[in-house]
């Protein structure tokens, strides 16, 4: 499993490991009933505390993505992929919404707000 963590990252260090097993999933690198490094493991190879990695995975329980088996380990759960993107547009809709407020306020034309996001889309910025 290949997980990657910015230390310089605004984003919290649990949510880049939570967000990073959330993209291999939908990408089916990671399929259902496969087993995660066990905490301790992934912690010891990212180079992180025990705790940011065990948030990591509860956050992922608690949305019903993997299951712990106690004794066993954690493994991906037989998820609804379409589900969890249906999940992930609501959301992202939520923050467009928010962001086109804010650009209305500052003045930033729909257009303009649209070469920026075609710039971050293609790695441009």
């Amino acid at each position: 499993m290949n997980i990657v963590v910015s230390f310089f990252s605004e984003e919290p260090i649990y949510e880049q490991i939570l967000n990073q097993i959330k993209e291999l999933i939908l990408t089916r690198k990671l399929k259902s009933s496969e087993q995660l490094p066990s905490i301790r493991q992934l912690a010891k190879d990212l180079k992180v505390s025990v705790t940011t990695v065990k948030r990591a995975y509860e956050e992922l329980e608690k949305e019903g993505i993997i299951a712990t088996l106690h004794g066993r380990g954690c493994y991906i759960t037989d998820v609804n992929i379409e589900e969890i993107k249906k999940k992930n547009l609501a959301t992202s809709t939520e923050r467009l919404k928010d962001l086109v407020k804010f650009c209305t306020s500052c003045g930033i034309s729909r257009n303009e707000l649209k070469e920026i996001l075609d710039n971050i889309y293609e790695g441009e910025q």
